[in-house]
C-alpha cells in the first residue's frame, strides 16, 4: 500500500519526527507507565479468558487523549457490541522503540494473550535506527510471544515514515513490515494511519497524534484485519 505524501502532509511529518522523539526521554517517566501498563495487563487477564493486548507507543496509548478515546478501547467498544468474549488490553507507552519494547516484553505479557497486535517501529525510523537493528527487535518480540503461547494470534502494524532519512532509508524502512508477517505467517495491517498521516483536520494540534476522530479511522484500519480472525474464532 502507498502513501502519498503531500507538501502540506511532509511538513505534518517532520514534525512528527520531533514530537515522538521528544517522547518517553525521562527513563523515570517510561518506567512508571510501562509499569501501570504491566498491572492493567494482569488485572484485565483474571477477568477474561479472552484477551487482546495491543502493544505499542504513543499511537496506541492514544497520547493526548481520553483513554476512552484511544484505538484500542474504540476496538473494544465494537467487540463489545457484536458480542464477541474477548477483553482488549492498552499496553501503548509513549516514546517506545522496538528495542524498549523487548526490553519490557517479558514482563508486560505475563498472562496468556490470545491476539498480540505489535505496533511498535515508528520511533525507529524517525531516529534513524539501523534498519537490521529494528527488523532483529521486532523478530525478537514476534519469536518470545510465540515462545510463551504458540497459540496466541499475531497481529503486525504496518508503519512508514516521511522521505527525510533519505528514499532507500525509507523504501526498506517500509518493507520490513509485508516481510516480517509473511516470514512469520503473521497478520498485517498495512499501514496503520492510513487515512488520517497528513491530515491536518484529523491530528492534533502537535500535528501528529490522531484526534479523537482520527483514532476511529486507525480503529478501522485495525477491525478491517482483526474482524476476520474473531469470525473464525466463533466467539
Amino acid at each position: 500500500m502507498k502513501l502519498t505524501i503531500s507538501r502540506s502532509a511532509g511538513l505534518s511529518f517532520l514534525l512528527f519526527c520531533f514530537v515522538l522523539l521528544s517522547c518517553g526521554n525521562s527513563e523515570k517517566k517510561e518506567t512508571k507507565e510501562a509499569s501501570e501498563n504491566t498491572e492493567v495487563v494482569e488485572s484485565e487477564s483474571q477477568e477474561s479468558e479472552k484477551l487482546i493486548l495491543f502493544f505499542g507507543n504513543s499511537l496506541t496509548a492514544g497520547m493526548g487523549l481520553e483513554s476512552a478515546e484511544s484505538f484500542p478501547a474504540v476496538i473494544q467498544r465494537k467487540i463489545d457490541s457484536l458480542g464477541y468474549d474477548y477483553k482488549v488490553v492498552n499496553a501503548g507507552l509513549s516514546g517506545e522503540t522496538t528495542a524498549s519494547g523487548k526490553n519490557r516484553i517479558d514482563w508486560v505479557l505475563k498472562q496468556n494473550v490470545d491476539i498480540f497486535v505489535l505496533e511498535l517501529g515508528a520511533n525507529d525510523g524517525l531516529r534513524g535506527i539501523p534498519l537490521e537493528e529494528t527488523r532483529s527487535n521486532l523478530q525478537e518480540i514476534i519469536d518470545f510471544v510465540k515462545n510463551e503461547n504458540p497459540d496466541t494470534k499475531i497481529v503486525l502494524a504496518g508503519m512508514q515514515i516521511p522521505p527525510n532519512m533519505g528514499p532507500d532509508y525509507t523504501s526498506e524502512f517500509k518493507e520490513i513490515f509485508p516481510e516480517l508477517a509473511e516470514e512469520n505467517d503473521v497478520e498485517l495491517i498495512p499501514f496503520l494511519l492510513e487515512g488520517v498521516a497528513g491530515r491536518p483536520d484529523l491530528n492534533q494540534g502537535d500535528g501528529i497524534h490522531p484526534t479523537a476522530e482520527g483514532q476511529e479511522i486507525v480503529a478501522e484500519n485495525v477491525w478491517n484485519v482483526l474482524k476476520g480472525m474473531l469470525e473464525k474464532s466463533g466467539s
